[in-house]
């Protein structure tokens, strides 16, 4: 697809680059934070070819392209002479105002979201290497491993360098000043003074803090005489963010005091040696203790009830998905893995992108609606893949009760990932390529893969068969025809390329009587189309066939339809009621939108056109009869019921 001309739009439509404090992407979304919400134009970018939906959530003004997100972002930054990676520099002080949630989660996306995509690639490869060691392909001690294995392993344990680099755009510190501090956290002769590491070489600590409670900590190293409570900082997380915000408080001190023009090398060199040692000294310990409790809080939770917490977690993880909340327990499951060595809670939601596709592959296989067919292939595809962004916004949430089965789903799901008690060993991929991610490193192959698996089926199963039999809307059962444009009534210049026979039912009740009685020339000379007029007995028209509303006047005293079959039904309540400009009329459905046979239309008070003087005889005329051979009244006179057999064509 053309992503400069979708990336103009898209620029043009959130208030242009002037209005853009930052963008950046994650899989699916465009997440620009804006100067002005209030500029950018929702509706149009919502109704926009190659944009599936905008959420505003977080702080954030997201816009979902899908899976060609990476291109559309490469030329928005192009089109828009946006440097960098999207971080605009403020041209004035006012900030957006957010809630503290909005606060946090737009701290936490910030920070995470730049490395989860290579993350989850190098995830991906340690999974496939634990694979292939549990089926007996490889040896941990062969070469093929050891390489694969560090390929896989390298990116979550220098983690705090990656953090390091993210965490300092996000807080606007220097980058390579933050992946300095990361460094020094996993550096190879800091992580060899961990007391674990020390202990197996026989060493003996000068001493222990604070002996006999939680927090008791043997001390082998000293800086400058201050004892330093050595951590394993491999994979960790907290901390280095931690380290980079106490930078951001410190490198604007330095960059204030010196003088500018040795500021390019002492600011970092000041700010480094304040920063490394505190983070030493106090911040690595606490955060880190910090995070051993938020790991022991949420193994409790989990610990208290899986069966329970499976359910809740699975069952609203794609609502946490559309509001970016979900941005609040990923980080807490890189931090369980690197404390505990598994996580347990976002393991509990595996199954619920495998319940989205269930619903969308129900709709997909129902629909007569070509473009959702297309839409829906393509979207159970990426979502097999874990992405399923595609899949909530663009089928699945705008029709309500499909995504409702899919919550239901991964709940049921969450429920049998808990009571199998499998847990997650890796960040990896998501989707089918998240399988490896339970492989348990001890004991390969167990009930963990085998509980995901049983898991993911189940509640696969479940929202397909509940969205199958209950969550298919009349209008996605219906082939939709492109909608005309709403203009008054004119004999079609371009007609279907087939048309079958078929019977068109009574749109309304009343009395039938000839078009020729009408005193309107152009519907009593069939010039219009040949049918009846029908002079109705209460307000009330409904659709007479099963079809697509292709017409719609504004003024709402007509409209028109295109059935399955092929034929083009114009139903005109009354002579002349268009001069009564809409009061007396009330539409049901919009253009564009399937309709049953059967289904309301539109209301209209009979009393009111009477007393405005204007007749209420209504014209049901074929406006494409010249592509049959007969367009034949099956009653000519009389009165009739709303779906009594009316006219046949053909």
């Amino acid at each position: 697809m053309a992503y400069e001309q979708l990336a103009t739009d898209i620029l043009a439509n959130v208030g242009g680059p002037e209005n853009i404090r930052s963008v950046v992407h994650c899989t699916t979304r465009l997440r620009f934070k804006l100067k002005d919400e209030k500029k950018a134009h929702t509706d149009i970018l919502k109704n926009m070819d190659g944009v599936v939906t905008v959420v505003q959530s977080g702080g954030q003004y997201q816009v979902v392209i899908g899976n060609q997100v990476a291109d559309v972002y490469d030329a928005l930054l192009k089109i828009g002479n946006i440097a960098g990676e999207g971080i605009v520099p403020d041209d004035d002080d006012q900030q957006p105002k957010m809630s503290l949630l909005d606060k946090f989660i737009d701290l936490i996306s910030g920070i995470f979201a730049p490395t989860l995509g290579v993350l989850a690639a190098t995830g991906m490869i340690k999974g496939l290497v634990a694979l292939f060691v549990a089926v007996g392909w490889l040896t941990t001690k062969s070469g093929t491993y050891q390489i694969l294995f560090a390929l896989g392993d390298s990116f979550f344990y220098f983690f705090p360098i990656m953090l390091g680099y993210s965490a300092s755009k996000k807080f606007k510190v220097n980058p390579f000043l933050g992946m300095v501090i990361g460094a020094s956290l996993v550096y190879p002769s800091i992580v060899g003074r961990v007391p674990s590491a020390l202990a197996q070489t026989g060493a003996k600590p000068l001493y222990t803090l604070f002996a006999g409670t939680l927090f008791e900590s043997p001390i082998y190293t000293t800086f400058l005489g201050i004892p330093v409570i050595m951590m394993s900082y491999a994979s960790s997380v907290i901390p280095i963010v931690v380290a980079v915000w106490f930078t951001s408080k410190v490198e604007p001190f330095f960059k204030k005091v010196l003088p500018e023009v040795i500021r390019t090398f002492l600011v970092p060199f000041c700010t480094a040696l304040v920063v490394v040692p505190v983070t030493f000294l106090v911040i690595g310990p606490l955060s880190t203790w910090l995070g051993d409790l938020l790991g022991a809080g949420s193994n409790a939770l989990y610990q208290f009830s899986p069966v329970v917490t499976g359910a809740v977690l699975g069952g609203l993880w794609q609502v946490l998905v559309i509001f970016g909340l979900h941005w609040g327990i990923v980080p807490l499951a890189i931090l369980n893995i690197s404390t505990l060595g598994y996580d347990t809670i976002l393991t509990l939601v595996f199954a619920a992108s495998f319940a989205q596709i269930g619903s969308v592959l129900a709709i997909t296989l129902r629909t007569k609606n070509k473009k959702l067919k297309g839409l829906g292939w393509s979207s159970f595809i990426s979502g097999i893949f874990g992405v399923t962004e595609p899949v909530i916004y663009g089928i699945t949430l705008p029709r309500k009760k499909p995504f409702i089965f899919s919550c239901i789903g991964g709940a049921v799901g969450g429920l049998l990932l808990g009571l199998f008690g499998t847990r997650g060993y890796l960040v990896g991929g998501l989707g089918v390529f998240g399988i490896p991610n339970f492989i348990n490193p001890k004991t390969g192959l167990d009930m963990t893969v085998y509980g995901a698996l049983i898991a993911a089926a189940v509640a696969f199963v479940i929202a397909l068969l509940l969205t199958l039999f209950f969550g298919i809307s009349k209008e996605d059962q219906v082939a939709t025809v492109e909608p005309a444009a709403p203009m008054a009534p004119t004999p079609p210049t371009e007609a279907p390329a087939k048309v079958t026979p078929e019977i068109i039912t009574s749109p309304l009740s009343g009395t039938v009587i000839p078009l020729s009685e009408l005193k309107d020339p152009v519907f009593s000379s069939a010039v219009m189309g040949k049918g009846v007029a029908i002079i109705p007995s209460d307000g009330q028209l409904f659709a007479p066939v099963a079809g697509t509303v292709s017409l719609v006047f504004p003024t709402g005293h007509a409209i028109g339809i295109n059935s399955e079959h092929g034929a083009e039904i114009l139903m005109h309540v009354g002579m002349d009621t268009v001069q009564l400009e809409g009061k007396p009329f009330t539409v049901h459905m919009k253009q564009g939108q399937a309709v049953l046979p059967g289904d309301l239309l539109l209301t209209f008070d009979i009393e009111a056109i009477q007393a405005a003087g204007y007749e209420i005889a209504t014209p049901v005329i074929i406006t494409n009869g010249n592509l049959y051979d007969s367009v034949a009244p099956l009653i000519s006179t009389g009165t009739v019921s709303t779906g009594d057999q009316l006219l046949t064509l053909k």
